[in-house]
């Protein structure tokens, strides 16, 4: 389980494990410098798509 805070509107994400084949083939077509930025902008735009759904 991964640990997850927020603090001065910064998302930290520690320990993450995403058991996805298709994520992890995706990602590697990126040089691994790469990576962390891929995956911020990953979050980013998948959390941009739940906004306002645990009002439901």
């Amino acid at each position: 389980m991964a640990e997850v805070k927020i603090q001065d509107g910064i998302i930290k994400v520690i320990e993450l494990d995403v058991q996805d084949p298709k994520a992890a083939a995706a990602l590697a077509e990126y040089p691994e410098a790469r990576w962390a930025e891929v995956m911020r902008r990953a979050i980013k735009i998948g959390l941009g798509y739940l906004k306002g759904g645990a009002q439901a």
